[in-house]
């Protein structure tokens, strides 16, 4: 592993004291989603709309009770801390509420504007925009007032979202010249004191023949997150088969809204997956999953990939990783501040590392991890995922014989290990490290069956290579000019970043270059051989913790 240097360990200390002093505030890490888990002490029919920004209020919807509401109406939650319950729903009352469907709460950052959809029969559409403001956070809400036929149609306006500055108000309609049954569109203003312009829609970049609407922006304003209208047989193409939840990026506030992706497993599924929102502290994915297990309002933790290396702690050495990349405009490293960094990697980054310092890493993004520390069996278990994998021929366990801790002692004649199919190596970027001793010139260490070998020796020295390569007959193996076979540890590494194929030994990059993509294969993997278990391709010495990330790794 890296050792620090004096100049680098200063330049730590420097920068990480100020990070310390900073860690209470917020930032978090790009795009991983954990388990989403079920909201609990909620009425039946009670859907959580949003949380104020200083998480004292959270606005729901929720079936009216009195005899002036008998439909859906918007209630608040409050709590005098965020350490604390929230208490019991309160409606807003008959200046916000009206005896006809009120829901789709969004609060202005301040606190004193709130945003609503109304099908009040007095407005100019099925459902219209209405806001309702207050003097102060302990004032009581005001009369709800229509936003006008500016922002209004004779259509159906469905959710909306204002922007954190106040400037930026986002919704879902059916309005007349669009690009299909929902789409989005966004108004604006210069100041908070002047009335909302025109609505644009947001273009076929984003808006497609379906039903795109349930809009709602991050804090920073740099993301937006939709989904299709509830129920809609309208699907956009590309998700699971329901509405599903995407969400498109934009580099800076003046910069257009760049081609949405789908959030995928385990956010999505085959049920209706809606109404997403991401919390004012950027930690929290909230949406809606009316058939998931129940149904109901469910919750996401958004986590940090803060192990960059890939050695299952976050320590100095991730530090050290951030310190070579300072001041850069590095995205791998970007992880700060909330929710997903500034365009440079600097102190806020370093706050979030001191939040997870020393920590041992449960990384999402780690796909597979046969640690080999049996000390007896036929079946080589894996820590992250239910990829136990079958022992062939006669290896020998090594409780105590490996880099970290076990190993796995292969003879180079017929011993292997044999994986489930984990990832498409066509799909994306991925890493992959093994920690190897022995072996000789034209041996595998990580194969795919029936397709190539992923690390590898080369046939005439024993320098580390791989035949994963683009598409075409023009694309050859990349080779490195660094031997693995002399009877040391290493720790061997292949990293494809989308457009560049990475080699590493012992966390130095040994060799490098560009493709336009990696050849489509499917298939599970041999440990310790050939991709058809050809003789000579069988690794003679030890194997140990294997690892395989959909997503970069810098050692």
């Amino acid at each position: 592993m890296k050792r620090l240097n004096e100049s680098k360990i200063t330049l730590l200390i420097v920068a990480f004291v100020p990070a310390l002093m900073l860690a209470a505030g917020s930032a978090n890490a790009d795009f991983t989603f954990g388990e989403p888990k079920k909201v609990s002490g909620l009425r039946y029919n009670e859907w959580i709309d949003y949380i104020s920004y200083d998480g004292l209020e959270m606005f729901t919807q929720a079936l009216g009770i009195t005899d002036e509401q008998g439909t859906f109406d918007v209630w608040v939650r409050k709590r005098a801390s965020k350490d604390e319950d929230w208490g019991p729903a309160e409606n807003l009352g008959p200046l916000v509420n009206s005896s006809y469907a009120d829901f789709a709460a969004s609060i202005s950052s301040d606190g004193l504007t709130l945003y609503f959809i109304s099908a009040h029969p007095d407005g100019y559409g099925d459902c219209d925009i209405y806001a309702t403001t207050r003097a102060t956070r302990n004032d009581p809400w005001g009369p709800a007032v229509n936003l006008g036929p500016t922002i209004n149609s004779s259509s159906n306006e469905r959710t909306m979202w204002v922007s954190a500055d106040n400037l930026e108000l986002y919704f879902g309609s059916n309005r007349p010249g669009g690009y299909g049954g929902s789409d989005i569109y966004v108004a604006t203003r210069v100041r908070t004191d002047d009335p909302w312009g025109a609505p644009v829609n947001l273009g076929p970049a984003v808006n497609t023949p379906y039903a795109e609407s349930n809009v709602s922006l991050s804090a920073d304003g740099l993301l937006l997150l939709f989904s299709e209208w509830y129920a809609t047989t309208n699907i956009r193409p590309g998700g699971h088969g329901a509405p599903d939840i995407w969400m498109t990026r934009r580099a800076t506030l003046s910069d257009p809204w760049q081609t949405p992706v789908n959030l995928g497993p385990p956010i999505n599924g085959p049920t209706n997956d809606v109404y997403p929102w991401i919390s004012p502290d950027g930690h929290t994915l909230h949406f809606r999953s009316i058939d998931r297990e129940g149904g109901g309002n469910w919750q996401a933790p958004i986590i940090p990939v803060v192990d960059f290396n890939g050695d299952g702690i976050v320590d100095a050495a991730d530090m050290c990783i951030v310190v070579d990349h300072w001041g850069e405009n590095y995205p791998l490293f970007d992880i700060g501040p909330m929710p997903w960094g500034d365009g440079i990697v600097d102190v806020q980054d370093l706050i979030v590392l001191a939040e997870h310092l020393f920590e041992d890493v449960n990384d999402p993004t780690l796909l597979a991890h046969w640690k080999l520390d049996e000390a007896e069996g036929m079946f080589a278990h894996d820590s992250v995922g239910n990829n136990d994998a079958f022992v062939i021929g006669a290896p020998v366990w090594q409780p105590t014989g490996g880099q970290v801790n076990g190993a796995l002692q292969l003879d180079g004649v017929d011993d292997c290990v044999v994986t489930n199919p984990i990832l498409e190596p066509a799909e994306g970027p991925f890493s992959v490290f093994v920690w190897v001793r022995g072996g000789a010139p034209g041996r595998a260490v990580l194969s795919q069956i029936g397709g190539v070998s992923w690390l590898c020796t080369d046939s005439l020295e024993g320098n580390l290579m791989t035949e994963l390569k683009g598409p075409g007959q023009s694309a050859d193996p990349l080779l490195s000019q660094t031997v693995i076979t002399d009877g040391n540890w290493h720790r061997i590494g292949f990293v494809w970043d989308g457009s560049n194929r990475k080699l590493y030994v012992d966390d130095v990059e040994v060799a490098k270059d560009a493709q336009d993509g990696l050849e489509l294969a499917t298939g599970g993997f041999y440990i310790g051989t050939g991709k058809a278990m050809e003789a000579g391709t069988y690794w003679s010495g030890l194997i140990d913790d294997v690892r395989i990330y959909n997503r970069v790794v810098i050692p």
